[in-house]
């Protein structure tokens, strides 16, 4: 793994248990803003559990190279 991609996979370790929000571009000019919280650090991705209205939640995982070419842009909420 790079210098680069080993540097954001420490920065999303930190963010471990925390709320985030995803900026996720899906293409076609489609870009798509979530609040969840990380659940999971592994390897090669990272998991956001995401709420949704009416008690339902979703998981999703991004790999750290989706970071590293804006693809995903993962940002600590203020608390």
């Amino acid at each position: 793994m790079s210098e680069s991609l080993l540097k954001i996979k420490e920065n999303i370790e930190s963010y471990l248990g925390r709320e985030v929000r995803l900026k996720a571009d899906k293409g076609r000019k489609r870009i798509i803003e979530k609040d969840g919280v990380v659940e999971g650090v592994y390897p090669s991705i990272f998991i956001v559990k995401i709420n949704g209205g009416n008690n339902n939640s979703r998981t999703v995982s991004y790999s750290y190279s989706d970071v590293l070419t804006e693809t995903v842009k993962v940002t600590l909420l203020d608390e």
